[in-house]
């Protein structure tokens, strides 16, 4: 298998998880668990596959290709390591993000990541889990911005919990069903959408009345 093999799989890793099982066997935990890693750990890879691949790896959980309890413990574990990872590289970096140019960086996303943070406060931690690119921001921001480390590991882990196994056992309960199974991705693209437009009609609510108010 070449560099772009493996890269295509990996970003596709959603769609392509039973032949993963059935060539690699108990290996694919630690595929899920780098993948979950860093999506939320590296503010460089908000791309990579997060709520399907957690609700499908579920999907398999029933069919017992895979154990639920392990899999939820291991992307538990993941999920709060890597936004642990990139809380401290956000308080490395500080607030220099918002005035210099890093093209490694989405400014959309963190100028929408930063709003919500600024209106919700530390619940952004929660809340973002389940929001596709923001989630990767989110503990970021929170580096930049010096959130209390215990108040953010309280929400981190909380959040951590509720997305991992809310997703899994979606997919273990749901996820064989024909007509979820096969629209899957239309349903994804709804929740991502409910989460996000109203964010961003906020933002946009919110420069319209600061540019009233300045004239």
């Amino acid at each position: 298998m070449d560099i772009m093999q493996l890269l295509s799989m990996i970003l596709h890793v959603d769609k392509v998880l039973g032949t993963m099982i059935s060539q690699y066997g108990t290996w694919v935990y630690v595929v899920l668990f780098a993948i979950v890693f860093c999506e939320t750990g590296l503010v460089v890879m908000p791309f990579l596959p997060g709520d399907s691949l957690l609700f499908i790896a579920g999907a398999f959980c029933a069919t017992g290709a895979l154990n639920a309890e392990l899999l939820m413990i291991l992307l538990i574990i993941a999920a709060i390591i890597g936004d642990n990872l990139n809380y401290f590289i956000g308080r490395k970096i500080g607030r220099a993000v918002f005035t210099k140019d890093y093209r490694w960086i989405d400014k959309r996303a963190l100028h929408h990541t930063h709003l919500f943070f600024e209106k919700h406060g530390g619940k952004t931690i929660t809340m973002c889990r389940f929001i596709p690119l923001i989630r990767t921001f989110a503990p970021f921001v929170a580096g930049v911005t010096e959130m209390h480390l215990i108040k953010f590991q309280l929400y981190n882990i909380a959040g951590a919990i509720l997305w991992v196994c809310g997703l899994v056992l979606g997919g273990y309960f749901f996820g064989n069903i024909p007509i979820i199974r096969d629209h899957l991705n239309t349903i994804v693209l709804i929740g991502v959408g409910g989460a996000v437009i109203p964010l961003v009609l906020g933002g946009l609510w919110k420069f319209y009345t600061k540019t009233i108010r300045s004239h």
